[in-house]
Order: C-alpha cells, then sequence, then structure tokens
C-alpha cells in the first residue's frame, strides 16, 4: 500500500491511505509556514496529538468539530479535548502503549520533551508515534531531544520524521547522530523555519544526511505530497 504524506508545516502532517485521512498535531490558523487553514483540509478520520503545547493542538477542536474524526492522545491530552471542547470520540493512551484501528496500528512512543497546556496545566507526558500501516512503518518523532531508545522502538522503519529546528528540540546535529541510531530507509525533517529561532538550512541538512548516513533525506515543501 502507498502511503501519502504532506507536511503543513511545523510540526503538523497529513498522513493518507487508501480508505482514511489523518492528521497529526494540527497547528495551521497562526502557523506562520502553513499554506491551508483547517476548512482547507477536508474529511479527516483521525487526529494525533503528540503533547499539549499550543504549537501542536491549537486546531484540533476545530477539526475535530468537522465530521467525527477519533483524537488519540496521551490521557491528559484526551481528558482534556473531551472536557473543554466536547470531543466525543476521544482515545487515551499512554507511552508505550499500541492502538489498533482499521487502518493499522499506532504506538506511543517516548519523546524527551514538556507538555503544558497554554493555561500552564499539566498536559502528560510527551511522545510521539510509531505507524503500522500495511507493510510501511513510519516513524514521528515529534517534539524531542535525541535519545538512544529510539532505536528499541524505531530501528529499519520505512520513514522517520525528525526535528531538526534546535533550540526547542534536537538540532541538525543531533539528527545525524538520530538517522545513525535508527537507520530508516528515508527520513524527511520537521518543526523548523516556522521562526527565526528555529531557523535551518534543510538543504545543508540533506546533503549531511546523504554523506554520514545511510539513509536518504526528503525535503518536503509545505503542502507538497510524497508517497512512502
Amino acid at each position: 500500500m502507498t502511503i501519502r504524506l504532506t507536511w503543513l508545516g511545523h510540526g503538523s502532517w497529513l498522513i493518507e491511505t487508501q480508505e482514511n485521512r489523518i492528521v497529526l498535531d494540527p497547528f495551521l490558523t497562526d502557523n506562520p509556514a502553513a499554506k491551508v487553514k483547517p476548512a482547507d483540509l477536508g474529511p479527516v478520520s483521525h487526529i494525533l496529538v503528540s503533547h499539549a503545547h499550543f504549537d501542536h493542538i491549537a486546531d484540533v477542536a476545530t477539526v475535530a468539530a468537522t465530521g467525527e474524526p477519533t483524537l488519540i492522545a496521551n490521557f491528559e491530552v484526551a481528558q482534556w479535548f473531551q472536557k473543554h471542547h466536547g470531543v466525543q470520540n476521544a482515545v487515551g493512551m499512554n507511552t508505550g502503549g499500541t492502538l489498533t484501528l482499521p487502518w493499522g496500528k499506532v504506538t506511543m512512543t517516548p519523546a524527551l520533551h514538556s507538555s503544558s497546556f497554554p493555561d500552564g496545566s499539566y498536559g502528560g507526558c510527551p511522545g510521539g508515534f510509531l505507524l503500522d500501516i500495511a507493510d510501511k512503518r513510519i516513524y514521528f518523532a515529534c517534539d524531542t531531544a535525541f535519545f538512544s531508545d529510539m532505536a528499541h522502538y524505531a530501528h529499519g522503519v520505512d520513514l522517520a520524521i525528525l526535528p531538526i529546528g534546535d533550540l526547542f528540540t534536537m538540532g541538525i546535529e543531533e539528527s545525524i547522530r538520530a538517522i545513525r541510531l535508527i537507520q530508516p530507509r528515508n527520513v524527511a525533517p520537521a518543526h523548523y523555519d516556522t521562526w527565526p529561532p528555529i531557523g535551518q538550512d534543510a538543504s545543508e541538512w540533506a546533503a549531511r544526511v546523504r554523506s554520514q548516513t545511510d539513509a536518504e533525506p526528503i525535503v518536503p515543501a509545505v503542502g507538497k505530497p510524497f508517497e512512502v
């Protein structure tokens, strides 16, 4: 099965299978890098949320209000959206747990980061996601520092998507270390160039990936889909 992915800017992604459309960390309305707004997404079957920071949850309620998508997040994030936004279809999980869905399996992986809601309240443990869809395995590290257990969860995946913005997450140097450890077939960057503090040269990153690892870099343009 071919999986189509579209980087929506920052940490936001659209993942499309034959019958499902999944949005990860929707942050579009106030995202200066985004090319689309929530209303432009069309029908969504599932929403994945990695943690509670504003730049990862800002448009969750809006997307959840169109149709009846299932929200998948840590327990605290799922509960918060049920309580404050009336999201009915929500599944709360936790680090290391796996959920079976119509399109495959999703495992919540660890992330070294923080997680709090815009009001400062506790947002549960931050995480990433490992998606098993048909014969493809895709790892979204989401907002995280480098950590060695990435290899346990994501070794040899078809695609690893890693943050490279630095300051709030790993930067280019640490992402190269992660790629060497994970040994993915393909790798793509995320969480960079949204604002000046996390500006990075993705072409430089791609050149380093090619020269220093065995992975093939993919540098998607915002809003332009590619297939895995």
